[in-house]
């Protein structure tokens, strides 16, 4: 017992779940624990008074401050980046997640990063010029680096874009392993303020479903890659001394099933496991540098975001909701067949850039065969050498469902591409028939992605939409709200409703564990903030 009293005066006493709901939902009002002496039930207090008595008023059990959206995730992560929220928009590779969007989110005193992945290096500096003069004085922007191991070369030169843009912040994605290239992103730029401490040109995010693969990013780099990149030229001898005294990466973003490349590990599974690993990791290697853990994958409703956060994440990350937005460079179509979509209506299809490894993507599967279609050109290729190989049904079917032209001239297509953007894959293919056709099977698989961006009349059975069960949620969420409005769902309005919402849940949360029976409807619509 307390001692204290609370004195309502205007306000009046909650005890009633809607009543206590509708104190729930205003997290930023500083809330008292009541004890009614008449039957012992618990309710809240918001407004009124406290003061020191025996028998009037409400008995006071304990107090909850004020609790607003940027205090959920790590005070640090708003210094380190120059934002307001702790909160992400993820990268979606082939430009979905393009300028558009970066820029509202940075003008929202947020972070979002460009989605490299898939584009033309001439598209992609296009759009690092754009971001680099319209967000000239700012630091809270970023661009993919997504780990090309077909294209090692195109990796490499990904990196030299980024560094003559002087990027801000990159998020290095789909890496198992490091590479010169993502060493060479972190490193290059390394120099020591005033005190002796490590300054960081650039900010490297990785984004791991695997504790392994956090490691490598949370240790410093090793030591054969430095000499390596300093044999090259590519870093001097004072930034690889340098690296050895901090993590290669500044934050980990722990992702769990999500939309594209996933390891469909739940999110509460992984994300304890990486956040002792930091804790393992400083003490081994005597970091002074707090290396910051965020939480990705799953995230489609305040629900989710707030219990990311109380698992300990120091930040969150979204991005098949984002696709959503009306900024995301996403065609009307397949817009609309994303918000159709429910909990169950995602599957996992052969990846385009890493088919001949057997990895997987999450994809949308309701409204679109892809799922089946990219399967089917997978298990061709696990089956046979070569394109002539094929039986004469199965190839008949390929060309008339899938490519809608011969093999012939589906190569030649293929050629003219790969003639541009790395012409080894042509010189190998030459030679190597089982090449060949993997290269023709991808090109299906990448425009796949290029209908859904465009809307190609004709292929929506082919659209290929990457998206995790998070979908669901959103959609479940939003229903009946002004964010059900596509016109009303900007990037910004996504990100701040699923904060507010989530700063409600934490407060409803808070309350049950002092005994207080918040309902569990009617706490989490958005209220649409601008």
């Amino acid at each position: 017992m307390t001692g204290l009293r609370w004195h309502p005066g205007d306000a009046s006493p909650a005890y009633l779940p809607m009543e206590i709901a509708a104190a729930a939902r205003a997290p930023r009002s500083t809330a008292h624990v009541l004890r009614r002496s008449l039957d012992g039930a618990r309710g809240l207090g918001t407004g009124g008074h406290v003061a020191a008595g025996d028998h009037d008023g409400h008995e006071v059990l304990g107090t909850l401050p004020p609790l607003f959206p940027e205090w959920l995730g790590d005070p640090g992560f708003a210094a380190a980046h120059d934002v307001r929220f702790p909160y992400i928009a993820g990268e979606m590779a082939n430009g979905i997640a393009g300028t558009r969007l970066v820029i509202a989110m940075a003008r929202a005193d947020m972070l979002g990063f460009l989605g490299a992945g898939g584009m033309s290096l001439p598209a992609l500096e296009r759009a690092v010029a754009e971001l680099s003069n319209t967000l000239a004085g700012r630091t809270n922007w970023g661009v993919n680096l997504l780990h090309a191991p077909n294209e090692p070369g195109h990796e490499d030169r990904v990196v030299d874009l980024l560094q003559q843009y002087r990027v801000p912040k990159v998020s290095a994605s789909a890496f198992m392993d490091l590479t010169p290239a993502v060493v060479r992103c972190a490193v290059a730029g390394l120099s020591l303020d005033g005190s002796g401490a490590v300054l960081r040109r650039t900010h490297l995010f990785a984004k791991v479903s695997r504790p392994e693969v956090a490691e490598k990013f949370m240790s410093p780099a090793p030591a054969d890659l430095l000499r390596l990149l300093v044999e090259q030229g590519a870093i001097t001898a004072d930034e690889a001394r340098l690296a050895e005294r901090v993590p290669l990466a500044t934050d980990i973003t722990v992702e769990g099933d999500s939309g594209g490349h996933t390891d469909n590990r739940p999110l509460t599974v992984v994300l304890p496991a990486v956040l002792a690993l930091r804790e393992n990791l400083a003490r081994r290697h005597g970091h002074q540098e707090r290396i910051r853990v965020g939480a990705a994958g799953g995230l489609g409703d305040p629900a989710g975001v707030a219990a990311a956060f109380a698992c300990g994440a120091d930040y969150v990350v979204t991005g098949t909701i984002n696709q959503l937005s009306v900024e995301a460079e996403l065609s009307q179509p397949a817009k609309d067949l994303l918000a159709g979509a429910d909990l169950a209506d995602v599957a996992m299809a052969p990846a385009g850039d890493m088919f001949e490894y057997g990895v997987k993507v999450q994809v949308l599967r309701r409204g679109t065969l892809y799922p089946t279609r990219a399967a089917l050109l997978y298990d061709a290729y696990r089956a046979h050498e070569n394109l002539e190989a094929l039986p004469a049904e199965l190839r008949a079917r390929i060309e008339r469902e899938l490519l809608r032209c011969s093999v012939d001239e589906a190569w030649e297509q293929t050629r003219a591409f790969w003639q541009d953007r790395d012409p080894g894959q042509v010189t190998r293919a030459q030679t190597d028939g089982r090449h060949r056709m993997a290269l023709v099977f991808r090109s299906y698989l990448g425009r796949a992605v290029r209908w859904a961006i465009d809307g190609e009349p004709g292929r929506e059975a082919d659209y290929q939409v990457w998206c995790g069960p998070a979908i669901g949620a959103f959609n479940r969420w939003i229903a009946g709200s002004p964010l059900a409005d596509p016109a009303n769902r900007t990037v910004a309005h996504i990100a701040l409703n699923l904060l507010e919402g989530a700063a409600v849940a934490t407060r409803a949360q808070q309350l049950r564990s002092y005994g207080i029976p918040v309902p569990r409807t009617g706490l989490h619509l958005p209220c649409h903030i601008s």
